[in-house]
């Protein structure tokens, strides 16, 4: 069975030597989530959960974002969905696939609760990514013809990182992804509105992981063919999965090293039309006022999420093709800023919109997931001509941020929500963790948290 070879790469990984580069890529992973969940936990939906949930806080061994208590489950939960709310989470590519939002979450949520270090933390956030995006991989790309991955995979992930930091057995652990695979939920049409309910993907499997992995240390049994079964996972949620990805490389090829890290904040696939244009207005020196008209060929995949011309609201211009790109070449960028009610309302924004034509490229789509690549064409009103090729996303591991450019990206995310001081000495912290007793941090007071003897 597969998980027979997954929970003996996850228990191994307990006390694992690993090396310098995957610790410090971990660590970039949840500095990276915290860069997204701090924005995320000041709006909605997370703002609307601590009222439905208000019986579960200000309890509980677990905090919510900036530091209010909460119980490990409800931190899971409301941590999950504010990470995924901003579009600013991290992409593991060949999955299509938020990791951090669930994993981190739930391995946080259980640190916490659990009183755990640093390095404990990290080695279930670890095996939450390298277990999820190798099952992602197994049934994309046809899973994602319904099923929103950070939802659905995101389970295991959480699953296999709260296991992880509880220090489940080998039977144990396999229980825990076995359960979790039966709570494994996220439907698509929660894209196609103004709905909340994306984010909330994200929450509900950093929750469902966390129950199952507290279920099975409590002996709950799960199905152990969950994955590959006749009617388990696979068969139900894709077409012809191949598990051989499931396994591939487990313990040696370690895909957290391999993760986009989200250089604008809205959908990803959006990105290489995005820095395409950028590129050929900071190339050739145009202005907005410049432009004619604009093509933009992508992927067939990502256009038929993103391709709306007349987006209403904020969460629908996070997924306009249309919208981005335009905001991009007026203002220079699409940050945090690109969504306020005055920019969606920018006249030159949305005169720009109408010059621009989207449509699917055969052969870019042959490269979906592997490859999220877009040919942009821009004609001014003088009768010059530009193309550009953009392979790659900035933030892709073939174009990474630095580690500079992600301190720079948490800063700008985080200091509105906690100010300068105390986003400086969390970031500090964060790039400390595996040194951490313990990963309590209490951002309402800025509690310093004692480094490990």
């Amino acid at each position: 069975m597969l998980l027979e070879t997954i929970a003996d790469y996850a228990v191994k990984e307990q006390t694992s030597e690993l090396s310098p580069e995957v610790i410090h890529h971990a660590k970039r992973a949840v500095i990276d989530w915290y860069a997204a969940l701090l924005p995320g936990s000041v709006v909605t939906p997370a703002t609307l959960l601590e009222q439905a949930l208000a019986e579960d806080l200000d309890r509980g061994g677990a905090r919510l974002a900036t530091g209010r208590r909460a119980t490990l489950r409800a931190a899971a939960l409301i941590n999950g969905a504010a990470s995924h709310s901003v579009e600013f989470d991290d992409i593991y590519r060949d999955a299509g696939y938020h990791p951090g939002s669930p994993v981190i979450s739930a391995a946080l949520a259980t640190a916490q609760s659990h009183r755990a270090n640093g390095d404990t933390f990290l080695r279930g956030v670890i095996v939450g990514y390298e277990v999820s995006t190798r099952i992602g991989e197994a049934v994309m790309p046809s899973h994602y013809r319904f099923w929103h991955t950070t939802g659905t995979v995101g389970a295991f992930g959480a699953a296999a990182a709260a296991a992880t930091v509880l220090g489940l057995t080998r039977d144990q652990f396999m229980h825990a992804v076995a359960t979790v695979g039966t709570f494994a939920a996220g439907l698509k049409q929660a894209f196609l509105s103004q709905a909340m309910s994306k984010p909330l993907h994200g929450g509900h499997a950093a929750d469902s992981g966390a129950l199952a992995a507290i279920a099975a240390s409590k002996g709950v049994t799960g199905a152990l063919d969950i994955l590959e079964g006749r009617e388990g996972f696979g068969a139900a949620m894709s077409v012809n999965p191949d598990w051989a990805k499931a396994t591939c490389g487990l313990g040696s090829d370690y895909h957290i090293v391999h993760v986009t890290f989200k250089n604008h904040g809205c959908c990803g696939h959006t990105f290489p039309s995005i820095d395409g244009a950028l590129h050929l207005q900071h190339t050739h020196g145009f202005t907005y006022k410049d432009v004619k008209r604009v093509r933009l060929a992508t992927y067939k995949a990502g256009l038929d999420i993103i391709d709306n011309a007349k987006p209403e609201g904020e969460y629908q211009a996070k997924f306009s093709l249309q919208y981005t790109v335009a905001h991009a070449l007026v203002h220079g960028s699409v940050r945090l800023n690109a969504f306020l009610p005055e920019r969606m309302r920018d006249p030159a924004v949305r005169a720009l919109m109408e010059k621009i034509e989207c449509v699917a490229d055969p052969e870019l789509s042959k490269g979906y997931p592997g490859q999220r690549a877009a040919q942009v064409e821009i004609e001014t009103t003088d009768g010059r001509k530009f193309a550009h090729f953009q392979p790659y996303r900035k933030g892709d591991p073939e174009l990474p941020l630095t580690d500079g450019e992600l301190n720079d990206k948490f800063l700008e995310l985080a200091t509105p929500v906690l100010g300068e001081p105390k986003s400086r000495t969390l970031l500090a912290e964060l790039w400390a963790t595996e040194k951490l007793a313990n990963v309590d941090y209490d951002l309402s007071t800025r509690t310093p948290v004692r480094a490990a003897s």
